[in-house]
Formats: C-alpha cells, sequence, structure tokens
C-alpha cells in the first residue's frame, strides 16, 4: 500500500502505520476503505502536556474497549498502544502539548457492502501538536438537536460516526452567537456539552447527568468526581434539566482535550469562573503532575 502525506498544512505530525513512523497527514485510507466510505471508525484521544500524560493508560484501554464494543477487533495490546504512545511523545520537543490519537477501522465491507469485516481491522497511533486552550470566556445554549441512544447508533464506544451529530450542533449554535451547547437525551435530560462533559455548581454541590447510555461517560469526567470527592466536595449525579443549568451558580465542562473549562455565559445570562471550578482545575493539575514530581 502507498504511504502519502497531503499537502495540507498542518500542525508537526507523527503516525505509526504498517510498523514505522511516518511524518506529516499520512494517507491511510482510500475511497473504498470501509472506515472512510460507512464509517466504521473508533478512536480515542489522549494528552501530552507539560511534561504529563494525564490517564494515558485510561485512553488507550478504552480505544480497545471501543473497537469491542463495537464489533471491531482490539489486534494491539495495551503495552504496545503505551509503548507506542511514548515513542510517539519523544518525537517531539520536551513539554510539547500534544493530542495522542489510537484508531481502529475496519479495511472491507462483506460482499462490499455496508456490514464490514472484523477480520479487516487496521489500525495506526496518530500523535500531533495541539495548544492547551487557554481560558477564555464560552457562551452556551440549548441545542435543537439530541443524543442518541444504545438502540439507534453505536454509544458504548469512542465511535468517530457518533461525531457529525455534535458537529451540527456546535454549527448550528455558532448561528446564534453561542460557542457550544448543551445537548439532551430523547427524554430531554441534559447528557453533555456537544463535545464534552458539564457539571454545574448550586450552593456549593456539584451536579453532572448521570450515566444513562446517551453520551460516553468520560476519562476526565470521572477523574473530575473522583478527586472534588476526595477532596469533601458532594457530587451528585442525577437527571437535570435545561432549567438546572439556567438557575446553577456555576457551570463547567471536563473533556480531554481542554481539561476542564469554565462557562461564562448561558443565553443571556452571565457567569463568572466560579472557586468550585478553581478547585477542580486545581485538584487535577496536581494529579496530572503527581507522577512527575513521584518520580523527580
Amino acid at each position: 500500500m502507498s504511504i502519502v502525506s497531503s499537502s495540507t498544512p498542518l500542525s508537526p505530525t507523527w503516525t505509526f502505520f504498517e510498523g514505522d513512523w511516518h511524518e506529516g497527514n499520512v494517507g491511510i485510507m482510500g475511497p473504498r476503505t470501509h472506515g472512510a466510505w460507512l464509517g466504521s471508525v473508533v478512536f480515542d484521544g489522549a494528552r501530552a502536556y507539560e511534561g504529563v500524560t494525564p490517564d494515558l493508560d485510561r485512553h488507550m484501554a478504552r480505544a480497545n474497549h471501543s473497537a469491542r464494543a463495537f464489533g471491531l477487533k482490539p489486534v494491539v495490546s495495551h503495552d504496545e498502544w503505551m509503548g507506542l504512545a511514548r515513542e510517539g511523545v519523544r518525537r517531539f520537543e520536551p513539554g510539547s502539548a500534544l493530542y495522542i490519537r489510537p484508531m481502529y477501522w475496519a479495511d472491507t465491507g462483506l460482499g462490499g457492502g455496508v456490514k464490514f469485516d472484523p477480520d479487516s481491522t487496521r489500525w495506526c497511533l496518530c500523535l500531533y501538536e495541539s495548544p492547551m486552550p487557554g481560558a477564555r470566556d464560552i457562551a452556551i445554549t440549548l441545542s435543537p438537536f439530541r443524543r442518541p441512544t444504545a438502540e439507534t447508533a453505536p454509544v458504548e464506544a469512542k465511535a468517530g460516526c457518533l461525531y457529525p451529530n455534535g458537529s451540527r450542533a456546535l454549527i448550528e449554535a455558532a448561528t446564534r452567537g453561542f460557542d457550544n451547547c448543551l445537548l439532551t437525551d430523547m427524554l430531554g435530560h441534559v447528557a453533555e456539552l456537544a463535545n464534552s462533559n458539564v457539571f454545574l455548581v448550586r450552593d456549593g454541590v456539584v451536579f453532572t447527568p448521570a450515566p444513562n447510555g446517551t453520551f460516553l461517560n468520560g476519562i476526565t469526567r470521572q477523574r473530575v468526581i473522583s478527586l472534588l470527592r476526595g477532596a469533601g466536595r458532594t457530587v451528585i449525579e442525577a437527571s437535570l434539566s435545561y432549567a438546572d443549568f439556567l438557575a446553577a451558580d456555576e457551570i463547567f465542562s471536563s473533556g480531554n482535550f481542554a481539561k476542564l473549562a469554565a462557562i461564562t455565559r448561558i443565553d443571556d445570562r452571565v457567569l463568572k469562573a466560579g472557586p468550585v471550578h478553581a478547585q477542580a482545575a486545581a485538584l487535577y493539575r496536581d494529579f496530572a503532575h503527581a507522577t512527575v514530581r513521584a518520580a523527580a
């Protein structure tokens, strides 16, 4: 198979594919590749920044979980993913902010059709420079789009086919002057933001939507809940309405890409980055750097 790189300017990128490292945006799929044509792709995303890779092991493990949940074959062991990720990080300047993305996809369809062949599963690991977002104002609203259920989409996997729905929600919200939006499940309960999990604070108590099979129970989300509870903060996972968010004292998001971000406006109501968000961010920062300090 010919391996070529796109001419589109991108940030520095290295991809491990078919036994070797390749620089740039490697051409790994063709027009008849099932993953490109019909979306049989799963992935995960970890972060490297400031010399740390928080929860890298859990992200690599979830890539294999997603493959199994989707029906692909997780042909890379957890230890191999970890070793390649660390090797890839060393190809960049120390301390670089990176996105680390393991991927699986089906190469062919059975009979050339919609049903993919699990035995054709292929994979790569892509790392690229991606700055950590700084603090900024973030305005959100309610999206007209909703999260799917397990009967309608592979919600147990971090599957690429789930993300166009979030993308169109972001695009629609942007036409109304918002940076992000809350999506509800099919019953009207808030599930998450279009690209991250979400928390609200009321009278010092933290609330977050309870995982109900309609959104990914994020690794960073789970870590933030654990850290806040460990610090004595009450965190309640519950069914939440949009009205609950409109009445919140604070709203913040969690996700691998940006970690924690304060929401500063919901519809026309202005909010401030509050003390609970600050506490969560400090706890996460200390957690992320703990292994580095321990090894020093």
